[in-house]
């Protein structure tokens, strides 16, 4: 119709693009209202900062809880918005369509001021803060910082990690079967609780555990079992959204087949559905770990007495100013990190046109 270039990115894709867009903006901000690592280290008052002050320096708690349920309140208005945006209006295709590669697009005079422009995302997001530690790792050590502490904080965060991945990746196993395979308000009532913990700030599920493991299980008041459940809270709907999206790309018919040649409900499920997803099962359990592996707010509050993470180590010298002594734990996160989203790429290597 003779559109150019750039016609077409505003009259056609930025619209198409504006859903994604809106839910994008306003994730964001649910991630940065419940954000509490960096406002803490700036001292900068914010609910979470506020929540974790009175939790821990009032006898009565009554404060932290009632600010925890304002966050709360903001959080659901945030992910309700986030709902709203995305409206009725199908952005799909209406029919079967082919499978293309996309063309190149030259970028011509302004290939180099993109190429400068992703440069400088990546120098402040990834080699300027490595440099700074690096820098605050080599001066630590030519001063005598000793860095063997560290280890065994990497081992906790490993444990804590891998325990929540394992249990969240196997328990959207079932869940995302029955959702996918029996559509309906039930499997749609299951949908909506499990992405709760999306929506919730990790102080506000570690303050509501607390509570209940102080009245109710004092027993597991303070274990690793409570601090994995709160992390299984938090980031099961990370697991389910990969699992989910495995099942869904399962053909009914293959399931179909196997029942056809007398295989019962669980035979189908072993032999057939269980290897189809297993590659999304592994991904959605590394992208629990590498989540797990810097949370911070539920490890403070929930954690067992000398139990500690690499995130709370760096949390704990940073907040005294010993940046030396946080810098390799704080290097420690990123590369052990590097490993599952290394693997989640070569995973999804055969998406990439």
């Amino acid at each position: 119709m003779g559109r150019s270039s750039f016609k077409t990115f505003i009259t056609v894709t930025l619209p198409m693009l504006r859903p994604a867009l809106a839910a994008g903006a306003l994730l964001v901000a649910l991630y940065v209202i419940s954000d509490f690592g960096a406002v803490s280290l700036m001292r900068y008052p914010t609910f979470t900062w506020s929540i974790y002050q009175q939790y821990q320096g009032a006898i009565d708690r009554s404060a932290a809880a009632l600010l925890s349920i304002l966050l709360l309140l903001f959080s659901v208005v945030i992910l309700y918005l986030e709902q709203k945006s995305r409206g009725r209006i199908k952005y799909h295709r209406s029919g079967a369509g082919i499978s293309k590669r996309l063309s190149l697009i030259r970028l011509g005079k302004w290939k180099w001021p993109a190429v400068i422009f992703c440069a400088l995302v990546i120098s402040f997001s990834l080699l300027l803060p490595g440099s700074v530690l690096l820098y605050w790792l080599v001066r630590g050590v030519s001063y005598g910082e000793t860095i063997a502490s560290a280890w065994s904080s990497a081992l906790n965060s490993i444990y804590a990690s891998g325990l929540t991945a394992i249990i969240a990746g196997l328990i959207a196993i079932p869940v995302a079967a029955f959702i996918v395979r029996f559509p309906g308000r039930i499997a749609r009532l299951f949908e909506s609780i499990s992405y709760v913990g999306y929506a919730l700030p990790g102080i506000v599920i570690g303050l509501s555990l607390v509570f209940f493991g102080v009245r109710y299980g004092g027993f597991l008041y303070q274990t690793i079992l409570i601090l994995v459940f709160a992390y299984i809270v938090l980031f099961f709907p990370v697991a389910m959204g990969s699992v989910r999206s495995s099942f869904a790309q399962i053909r009914p018919s293959y399931e179909e087949a196997a029942k056809g040649l007398g295989r019962s409900n669980i035979g189908v499920m072993y032999s057939i559905t269980l290897p189809l997803v297993r590659s999304g099962v592994i991904v959605a359990m590394a992208l629990v770990f590498l989540i797990t592996m810097k949370e911070l707010t539920a490890t403070l509050i929930l954690g067992p007495l000398g139990f500690k993470t690499l995130a709370t180590q760096v949390w704990s010298f940073t907040s005294e100013a010993f940046f030396a002594k946080a810098a390799f734990p704080a290097l420690l996160i990123i590369l052990l990190s590097s490993i599952p989203t290394a693997f989640i790429m070569y995973k999804n290597r055969d998406l990439r046109l």
